[in-house]
């Protein structure tokens, strides 16, 4: 079960009524580096950065620490590893349903990220399946089978890109 204190839908590190300590320059330019390259270690950051390593470590500590960076991970193409149809799905919910929702949301298989939005739905979820039966499998099956889901809305992506610049550089 998720609480109101972690999952999919949990306060940022810096928790309820607190502020985030404010990024500098610096800062910002290690998360470009790390966004580009989370494998860098810190002795090429600090080249990069034109930093010293003592001070590059222990702002990457601090960033940690803080929960600015969460962790570090491989990014995946979806088509060249099997998951060549991918949807975003718009999932309205029956109202005070999101903790369950979001918990059972967790649990499916091939939703990839989720999101509680305002506006005309509740949620927004992007899955990504490896072919149109298996998307409707998760679609019609899994999420609308949640208690506390009542409609999705289906979008199938033709076609996906980055923005060209970090807003961390």
């Amino acid at each position: 079960m998720v609480s109101q204190e972690s999952g999919p839908w949990a306060a940022s590190a810096a928790g309820p009524g607190r502020s985030a300590r404010p990024l500098d320059d610096v800062d910002r330019r290690i998360l470009a580096e790390l966004v580009r390259d989370g494998r860098t270690s810190v002795r090429t950051l600090a080249a990069r950065l034109h930093i010293s390593r003592t001070n590059a470590y222990a702002r990457v500590e601090r960033l940690l620490r803080d929960g600015v960076v969460t962790g570090f991970q491989a990014r995946v193409a979806p088509e060249a590893a099997g998951l060549g149809t991918s949807a975003y799905i718009a999932i309205t919910i029956e109202q005070n349903t999101w903790r369950e929702v979001s918990a059972e949301l967790a649990q499916v298989r091939y939703l990839e990220h989720a999101a509680l939005v305002g506006g005309d739905h509740d949620v927004l979820a992007l899955v990504r399946a490896p072919d149109n039966a298996t998307l409707r499998d998760v679609v019609l099956t899994r999420v609308q089978s949640i208690p506390g889901v009542l409609s999705t809305r289906t979008w199938l992506v033709f076609h996906e890109f980055d923005g060209e610049t970090s807003p961390w550089g």
